[in-house]
């Protein structure tokens, strides 16, 4: 009789005993893959979490910087660049710089890679008294924006003043009753009154805006400009100012720099906060996921070994009872002349057959476990995502040889028995 006769018949005579045995082992197998399964959730979870947050916390800040440049954009320019020997205590107190640069530092500052700024506006301010009406006024020059050359252009802060016209604050058009249109006298210059500003409670109710070369041919200062304004860009840093002063003085080294408007540096530092808060959240999401994969890990670590060594008892002890309860029936195939490593084939064989039959079984009820708490348990994610086929094709081969390796011991003793020995009792 073969061994796989012998085998044919063990498993037909035995088949209870084989039963436990494949249970046994397609309960470690079963375990396995759906820890194996819950700690791959834990990290495919983690990593969309993680994901979802940092591409939340970019839209949450790119919407910031959007509102921080409107904001800053309303307060209008807070970058004064002056001549490097103007004394700031003046223009503090007056409002204005009684030293001239030339116009042409804008141009070299537009055509410049610098990227802390924008909306380079230059200007040519002064105090004066208006012959005609006999009252002081402040004259301001401007032109057009400077588009930076390495840079779109962007929508000017302010409008540009046409050559020929003036736009009045509300002290300067409202007692003499000018209105756009009119005409009037300045310096001995007829202006087309361009636009009539509300009250505003500041010095620009005292302000007369003009184009820059008007300004410059009334003042007799051509080519000239006491003020370079620009728009601090929302980029830079916490140290502002430095960096800005740092990029500008760079360019323009008979310059000095000066920062105005402190709802500026209130949204910077917002924004730094902003960024911080986010990333804080980020860190938060980590350590929570993290410490949950550890919770899962350690028992993982706890609950494997146990359920191996109890599938590896189980396994020993029916191979046990099944040679113990056979001792009669094993001696007399030796009696009769069948080899021991021919027993010991077939107790082994019948253990491989246990191990591939409750592996295959054992994969089998962890993929119907995934896909039937895969919402609860798996966080939704798909089998192919959670179980890798080389993992299974791993533990298919290994199962047998977790089979054998358990049966072997009592297999061996049995089939080394002396048969003069077993059958002297029967």
């Amino acid at each position: 009789m073969t061994v796989c006769q012998l085998v044919t018949r063990e498993l037909a005579y035995r088949k209870w005993n084989f039963l436990l045995a494949v249970l046994a082992v397609a309960m470690a197998a079963t375990t396995y893959l759906l820890t194996s399964a819950l700690l791959k959730s834990t990290d495919l979870t983690t990593a969309a979490l993680v994901s979802r947050k940092v591409l939340d916390t970019e839209r949450a800040m790119l919407r910031l910087e959007d509102e921080m440049r409107k904001a800053m954009k309303g307060l209008g320019f807070n970058i004064y660049i002056f001549p490097e020997d103007q004394d700031l205590g003046e223009v503090y107190d007056k409002g204005f710089a009684s030293k001239t640069m030339p116009e042409t530092y804008v141009e070299k500052l537009a055509n410049s890679s610098i990227i802390t700024v924008n909306h380079l506006l230059p200007a040519l301010t002064q105090k004066l008294t208006w012959p005609e009406r006999k009252r002081s006024i402040i004259l301001i020059g401007i032109r057009g924006e400077v588009p930076l050359a390495h840079r779109n252009p962007l929508e000017p802060l302010i409008d540009p003043v046409a050559s020929g016209q003036i736009v009045l604050g509300c002290e300067l058009h409202q007692g003499p009753g000018f209105k756009p249109g009119d005409k009037l006298s300045l310096i001995g210059r007829e202006f087309t009154v361009a636009k009539c500003h509300p009250q505003r409670g500041s010095k620009d109710d005292i302000t007369a805006w003009v184009n820059l070369s008007d300004a410059q041919q009334l003042l007799n200062k051509h080519g000239l400009i006491n003020e370079i304004q620009a728009l601090e860009c929302n980029c830079v840093t916490i140290d502002r100012l430095a960096e800005v002063r740092k990029d500008l003085l760079a360019i323009l080294p008979g310059t000095r720099v000066i920062e105005i408007g402190s709802q500026a540096l209130a949204r910077a530092e917002a924004r730094l906060q902003a960024g911080a808060t986010a990333a804080q959240q980020l860190a938060s999401v980590k350590a929570q996921r993290s410490e949950l994969r550890t919770q899962r890990e350690t028992l993982a670590a706890l609950l494997l070994p146990l359920i191996a060594l109890m599938g590896l008892l189980a396994v020993m002890v029916l191979a046990l009872l099944n040679v113990r309860e056979r001792l009669a029936e094993i001696g007399v195939f030796l009696a009769l002349g069948i080899h021991s490593t021919t027993l010991l084939a077939v107790f082994l064989l019948k253990a491989l057959l246990s191990g591939v039959v409750g592996g295959v079984l054992g994969s089998a009820l962890a993929l119907l476990g995934i896909a039937v708490c895969r919402v609860r348990l798996f966080d939704g994610h798909a089998i192919a995502a959670l179980l890798d086929p080389s993992e299974l094709a791993w533990l298919l081969v290994s199962m047998p040889v977790f089979a054998a390796s358990a049966a072997w011991v009592p297999s061996f003793w049995a089939s080394r028995r002396d048969p003069a020995e077993v059958l002297r009792h029967d």
